[in-house]
């Protein structure tokens, strides 16, 4: 049996017979096979593999589009994350966080509409000294702010309570015919008494 060499790394090569000197006929068919898009010259070949010639503008465009999206060194390169689903709910949870608890004030963020391009999640580890004042326990721990805002009760009682408020100075006041509204409903209004 014959045991077939196992090479790491990449080689190919176009499988055409090269032009002999002696032959017309071989000339003929390699020179109709270089004007085709397949096959190219060995002078253009790099290890078997055809290279595409070097021009600054395409090289610099190749080189930005694989470089890493990150903030740069000033920021530690901090990479832009992949924005999921149940990340951008978190964001936008927390711009909206001064509506979540009427005792807390906070500055205002960024106007910007969508979620921000460079951040990072961290989880906050309490020291010992607050385990019993400033700790969550394990019921309490979910695995977003969502989820840990609709299972806070006084956030719950907070947020119903505003939306009543809400829909009560939403609602309209009665029945409209009876409202005044200006001095041309006082004629119509005396009209219909008869005055």
């Amino acid at each position: 049996m014959q045991e077939k060499e196992t090479t790491i790394g990449l080689s190919w090569a176009p499988k055409v017979s090269m032009p002999s000197s002696g032959k017309k006929d071989n000339l003929v068919d390699s020179l109709s096979l270089s004007e085709t898009s397949i096959w190219k010259a060995g002078s253009e070949l790099v290890d078997g593999l055809y290279v595409p010639p070097r021009e600054p503008k395409k090289l610099n465009k190749l080189l930005r589009k694989n470089m890493k999206d990150t903030t740069g060194k000033s920021w530690f390169d901090m990479p832009a994350p992949i924005i999921t689903p149940e990340l951008k709910t978190d964001l936008e949870i927390l711009k909206l966080r001064n509506f979540i608890d009427p005792k807390r004030h906070f500055k205002k963020g960024d106007k910007s509409r969508g979620p921000p391009k460079y951040f990072q999640v961290g989880t906050v580890v309490e020291s010992a000294s607050e385990f019993f004042s400033g700790r969550l326990t394990k019921k309490e721990r979910k695995s977003t702010l969502a989820d840990e805002l609709l299972s806070d009760s006084t956030f719950q009682t907070y947020r119903k309570r505003k939306v009543q408020e809400v829909n009560e100075s939403r609602r309209p006041g009665g029945v409209s015919k009876w409202k005044i509204k200006g001095k041309a409903t006082w004629k119509r209004a005396n009209e219909r008494r008869g005055r």
